[in-house]
């Protein structure tokens, strides 16, 4: 496969996810809710999620913003609902890692699948934080549900 054509699968996958969102709409019940802004454009995100015996359950949201936000919030719910906490912060590193290579990582597409059609975006310094701000606020929500979790046990 050309990259040209590469690029075009890429892009076609992230308005896939925008187009038809996986997790859109905030959920009952959930642990954990925060709110994050990406100052730089404006996008936004409210995002709940659900923990239950160390296993995310459920991710929620609510997203304002351009399709590179909204798709990488629907990716993300692909990536992590099911797994436990642990495995779902190796999606969330090797994704970290992706965005923060430049353009240079080549992705893990086992760990990724979907998550490998932003790897042009990382080529982009003023569109990381948009691919970024669902996944910052998804382990912000995380260690909240965490801390909660650890608090009720004591």
């Amino acid at each position: 496969m050309t990259a040209a054509n590469l690029e075009a699968m890429y892009q076609e996958i992230i308005l896939d996810h925008y187009k038809n969102p996986h997790g859109k709409g905030l959920r009952d019940p959930f642990e954990a809710e925060v709110h994050h802004v990406n100052p730089t454009c404006g996008d936004e995100i409210t995002l709940r999620v659900h923990v239950e015996d160390g296993k995310i359950e459920d991710i929620s949201y609510d997203a304002l913003g351009c399709s590179i936000s909204q798709a990488s919030a629907s990716v993300l719910n692909d990536l992590v609902v099911g797994k436990t906490v642990d495995e779902a912060m190796v999606v969330h590193e090797e994704f970290l890692r992706l965005m923060q290579g430049k353009g240079q990582v080549e992705p893990d597409e086992d760990i990724l699948e979907d998550g490998i059609a932003f790897a042009g975006v990382a080529k982009f310094p003023a569109r990381i934080k948009c691919a970024l701000l669902s996944w910052m606020a998804w382990k912000d929500a995380t260690a909240q549900a965490d801390d909660r979790a650890l608090t009720e046990e004591r």
